[in-house]
């Protein structure tokens, strides 16, 4: 995958995963705030949509194809661990920061794979897929950060979502 790395002087590694349409050096700039410490991967989607990176193909907006979503969260956990072998960091410190498409993502992950996440920020984002037993996540920090007004991110897509985060035992923030 298309990547940018950049080594910090903390354990944490802030996984950075931009919306549709962005690539893998938008959230730079948010990780080093969110903390100014840790290491930085960017990545960027490898799916296009009328010439736009995304993480995963929709059948329409707001309509994801839930086989690809599968399958691209599968590619991106791969990822994730052969980056970690790459440039020798922890996999028990991963933290995802994604926006809209890359917050998607990031859920999708929660929701597939027990501790592939210390943590995640999920800015403006979807009930990844319905219907799958989601692993344990026990006191695992989350935070969702959503609109109100959104059109797409409704504020009942956010409250659902954190309803299926906080079951599943997650600490969850949702703002």
């Amino acid at each position: 995958m298309k990547h940018v790395f950049e080594q910090g002087t903390s354990e944490n590694v802030l996984l950075l995963l931009h919306g549709t349409g962005g690539n893998e050096h938008d959230l730079l700039s948010l990780g080093r705030f969110i903390d100014p410490n840790a290491s930085l991967l960017g990545v960027r989607g490898s799916v296009l949509e009328n010439g736009m990176p995304r993480f995963f193909k929709r059948l329409k907006e707001g309509v994801f194809d839930e086989k690809d979503l599968i399958e691209r969260t599968e590619e991106l956990k791969n990822f994730i661990d052969e980056a970690a072998q790459m440039y020798g960091f922890s996999r028990e410190k991963v933290i995802a920061a994604g926006y809209s498409n890359g917050a998607n993502i990031a859920a999708s992950l929660l929701f597939h794979y027990k501790d592939v996440l210390k943590g995640a920020i999920l800015h403006h984002p979807m009930v990844p897929i319905r219907g799958v037993k989601l692993p344990d996540m026990a006191g695992q920090p989350v935070f969702i950060g959503a609109g109100k007004r959104d059109p797409l991110c409704t504020k009942e897509e956010s409250e659902e979502l954190y309803q299926y985060l906080t079951d599943a035992g997650a600490s969850v923030s949702l703002v």
